[in-house]
């Protein structure tokens, strides 16, 4: 705007970009406000926006008409299907999103297909994958159409095979100004930097301690190496925070400088010291869920807003146990950017087995899951099946039962109804001797769909994974498929109550840009954050960009800020022991996030103090006796029924038989755990 206001430049020479619609339409708006009049003719908008506006003027030099369509990622995925079965490429493993997810990081690189050489071509398929991403772009050729990937790629090509074309944009752009440049990846690196070649003029503002997508493309070496690419380039440190006390920074600030690879800056505030960042050591995921809904009541009656308060966690499975504690305590809360848990697509899908299993007359359960994953059951078997069913009155898997005995549909599709058929039966007569979690896992298996997951390489199919074992854990808490899908029920039926406050919940991606008064960083433990591919992987890269994750994190609170860690939890049906919490750590200090300095934490006169700890962790008994009563503070009193190993069966009053770990009970507290 100052630029537009001092008439250093007119619009058409000024290209703004940042990465979101809605940032781009602020920006317009501001700047039209501020000068009073239009601005037509500026060059602002997303880096896919200014893009396709150049290719549109230039489409003939990459094989398009000034009209080519855009593709969006399923138009993508119907072109590589096409493309399968021409080569005759089986596609029964979601090996055309597969080869969407490659080819888009491909793009993201800038690499068109005779750049992508040995060193990308590291997965089993990656080959094969590259002789399809060549037919795909002849492809789009023909169709005249291009996908988001292509918007900068096609840009790149023509500015590199077309001199002249470049020249043109280079020495219109006299001022270029990027938003959010840590979070560029290679091909929009590229595309600036030959657009930036002749004037040099390029302002880019950004946190290389914010950059967290390095799982989606960006690169943090981009804005590392700024003042290497742009030599005599001017850096003007933003260290002033206007948002959170002295004692918040303390410990961010703390925490980031344990990176090797980054700028470096001083964060300060002119706002009073505040509280320090809180550590609070609990037992389990569920006391945690439990602590931090009190501690949101305690706040509540003093008068804070819940929708100032804010858990974030490191995955979406995260959320499952605060989701029901929350409808226990009548705490309303909502998920920003997700599902809530028992609404996501991979939940609603094991769901639906489990339903139908449970309940053979359940038609929606059926129809959502018999080609799921594929059978080879299509739309036409499926419809003739409701017509048999609405003339007869029967339910589906009545119809099913029925058909697989006659010659009404033949071929694979009768083969594949077979077996499901088969199949459900087979898990319904399972229900009486496994206990319900077994029984969720050996659907999930047996069915395919676990596999189905596994085998996409899609970058939300490990959280979907994830998903699933934390749906597994779920159901371990209950004596009864009945009794689960009860609960369920009721939970979505919570779910429908609206109220204007909420508690938010969502994950540490998902807040970047926000803040809250008061804000819970729940999971702090290792296997969880950092994650324990992560930590097993030993990558530096990784490691810490899960640092600045976590830096990001801290940074949302304004006034409060809440670290919680479990001595124990449920990771994969499995119990977790986590005795060392990561602030304790000392031969592995500097590769984790909490280490000992920050405790003593001095930055200025502003923050003596920047953490405080609370610590409770349990002693666990080591022996316990046949008939022995126990309390647990969710199935009440029961009597011990058996002592196996590590191993307790205990009979409650009123839940019926539980199993658990004996290390898991807390000797001091009535066998609380």
């Amino acid at each position: 705007m100052n630029i537009l206001a001092k008439q250093k430049a007119f619009p058409s020479e000024i290209l703004a970009v940042t990465f979101t619609n809605k940032a781009a339409l602020e920006m317009k708006e501001r700047t039209a406000k501020m000068l009073g009049r239009d601005i037509n003719g500026l060059w602002l908008g997303t880096f896919h926006s200014i893009g396709v506006r150049i290719l549109r003027r230039h489409p003939e030099l990459v094989g398009l008409t000034s009209n080519f369509t855009i593709l969006n990622t399923d138009d993508q995925e119907r072109v590589i299907k096409q493309l399968l079965e021409v080569e005759k490429i089986d596609d029964k493993k979601k090996t055309a999103k597969i080869f969407v997810s490659i080819i888009n990081g491909w793009k993201d690189r800038g690499l068109n297909p005779d750049q992508v050489t040995d060193q990308y071509l590291d997965w089993e398929r990656s080959r094969e994958a590259l002789h399809i991403y060549k037919l795909y772009q002849e492809r789009l050729k023909v169709l005249n159409a291009a996908d988001f990937g292509d918007l900068l790629l096609h840009c790149i090509t023509i500015f590199r095979l077309h001199p002249d074309v470049l020249a043109q944009y280079a020495d219109r752009f006299k001022y270029i100004l990027v938003d959010e440049y840590q979070d560029t990846n290679v091909a929009q690196y590229l595309w600036l930097r030959l657009l930036a070649q002749t004037s040099k003029n390029i302002c880019c503002v950004g946190d290389d301690d914010q950059s967290i997508y390095g799982w989606r493309g960006a690169e943090v070496g981009n804005i590392l190496r700024f003042e290497k690419d742009f030599p005599g380039a001017k850096v003007i440190r933003l260290e002033q925070n206007y948002r959170s006390t002295p004692s918040i920074l303390a410990a961010a600030s703390n925490l980031i400088s344990n990176n090797k690879s980054r700028l470096g800056k001083t964060l300060w505030t002119e706002q009073e010291k505040g509280d320090p960042v809180f550590l609070k050591s609990v037992w389990d995921g569920m006391e945690e869920a439990r602590w931090i809904g009190e501690q949101i009541e305690n706040f509540q009656r003093k008068g804070l807003p819940l929708s100032e308060v804010a858990i974030l966690v490191r995955a979406g499975f995260q959320t499952r146990e605060f989701e029901e504690v929350f409808m226990s305590m009548s705490i309303p809360y909502r998920i920003i950017g997700g599902f809530r848990f028992y609404e996501r697509q991979e939940v609603r899908d094991a769901l639906a087995y489990l339903r139908l299993v449970h309940l053979a007359k359940d038609d929606l359960a059926f129809e959502r899951i018999i080609n799921l994953p594929r059978r080879g059951i299509g739309k036409a078997t499926l419809q003739k099946m409701h017509m048999v069913g609405r003339h007869e009155g029967l339910s589906l898997f009545e119809v099913a039962e029925k058909i697989i005995e006659t010659d009404e549909i033949k071929g694979k599709a009768r083969t594949s109804l077979g077996c499901f058929i088969g199949d459900v039966r087979r898990w319904a007569g399972m229900q009486a001797s496994l206990a319900p979690e077994e029984l969720m896992k050996d659907i999930l298996d047996e069915s395919g769909y676990t596999a189905m997951w596994k085998q996409d390489k899609s970058p939300d199919a490990d959280g979907r994974l994830e998903n699933l074992k934390e749906l597994v854990d779920a159901i371990a808490e209950f004596g009864s498929v009945s009794e689960f899908l009860e609960h369920v029920s009721l939970v979505m039926e919570s779910a429908q109550n609206t109220t204007e406050e909420f508690v938010t919940l969502m994950t540490m991606h998902a807040a970047k840009g926000l803040e809250f008064k008061t804000v819970f960083l729940a999971g702090w433990e290792e296997g969880i954050f950092p994650s324990q591919r992560t930590l097993t992987d030993s990558i530096d890269k990784e490691l810490e960009e899960e640092r600045r994750l976590a830096y990001v994190a801290l940074t949302r609170a304004k006034e409060n800020a809440f670290i919680t860690f479990a001595s124990n939890r449920r990771v994969h049906g499995q119990w977790q022991n986590n005795p060392f919490p990561v602030y304790k750590r000392t031969a592995r200090i500097t590769h984790l996030f909490l280490d000992a300095p920050i405790l003593n934490h001095r930055t200025t006169s502003r923050a003596p103090s920047a953490v405080s700890v609370s610590e409770n962790l349990p002693t666990a008994r080591s022996t316990y006796c046949v008939g022995e009563c126990v309390f647990h503070v969710k199935f009440g009193y029961g009597i011990i029924k058996n002592v196996d190993s590590d191993r307790l069966l205990i009979d409650f009053d009123h839940a019926g038989p539980k199993k658990f770990f004996k290390a898991l009970f807390n000797g001091n507290d009535k066998n609380l755990f």
